[in-house]
């Protein structure tokens, strides 16, 4: 039985709409759309951010809880949050004169469906 015709069992939908690194080349959509989250991602100041919305219990964060954590100004933090926003990472919603963020699940299940490997590709890769 070839690979072809074997059944991939558990596959999600996200995985059907992106393959994963090792399971089949991009088209060149895929490979676009994908470019800007990783983009979104390539900077150290925004990597953290998504960290810590992602990782708050109860699945949000309120900006004013964000800022300290850096030293940069609240408009360079606002200006990175507004990144992410626009690559689909992460939501918002505004409460009176503070914003809460909260991450986007599909699409973080999205990166993680392309970056999986299978270990029949790391055994023999």
């Amino acid at each position: 039985m070839s690979k072809q015709e074997l059944v991939v069992l558990g596959q999600t939908d996200t995985g059907a709409c992106c393959p994963g690194l090792v399971s089949a080349p991009l088209g060149d959509e895929q490979a676009a759309d994908l470019a800007k989250l990783f983009k979104a991602l390539g900077d150290p100041v925004r990597l953290r951010l998504l960290s810590m919305i992602a990782s708050r219990a109860g699945g949000e964060v309120c900006v004013c809880d964000l800022t300290p954590a850096f030293d940069l100004s609240q408009p360079t933090i606002s200006h990175h949050l507004k990144l992410l926003r626009q690559a689909g990472l992460i939501d918002c919603e505004r409460r009176g004169t503070w914003v809460y963020y909260w991450a986007l699940p599909a699409t973080l299940d999205r990166l993680a469906a392309f970056l999986k490997t299978s270990q029949t590709a790391e055994t023999t890769g």
